[in-house]
């Protein structure tokens, strides 16, 4: 159920964007317990001047394989939080080769009622999820 938006600069090709979403839907589905079937992703491209992810003083050097992902989800533990950063870090460096310093994460978390998932329904009210 999380929803994870990620802003990337545009040059990656299908494939690695695939394997991007991958790495990062495994460390989701590892830190957060969600099934997984419970997949939604969207990528946006940018043009290098469409999007700034400076570094914010703890000396990280970001490159073009920089990333923003943000994560609207429900209520988390802070542990799953902090286990979902380490994972994710982990396996976009070994599986895309993306350094640690490259990664930015924020998450917004909501509640029941501002999900739905089709058929005009809040399915975690309405008891269907």
């Amino acid at each position: 159920m999380p929803l994870l938006n990620f802003h990337v600069f545009e040059g990656r090709d299908g494939k690695a964007l695939r394997t991007l979403l991958d790495a990062a839907h495994q460390a989701m589905v590892e830190a957060f317990d969600v099934p997984v079937s419970d997949r939604y992703q969207t990528v946006t491209q940018h043009r290098t001047e469409e999007l700034i992810l400076d570094d914010t003083g703890l000396g990280m050097t970001r490159t073009q394989n920089a990333l923003l992902l943000a994560v609207v989800t429900r209520p988390r533990p802070q542990a799953q939080k902090v286990r979902f950063y380490e994972l994710l870090s982990r396996y976009l460096h070994e599986q895309c080769g993306i350094s640690p310093d490259d990664l930015v994460v924020s998450l917004v978390e909501n509640a029941d009622a501002d999900w739905s998932f089709g058929r005009g329904r809040a399915q975690f009210l309405t008891g269907e999820l």
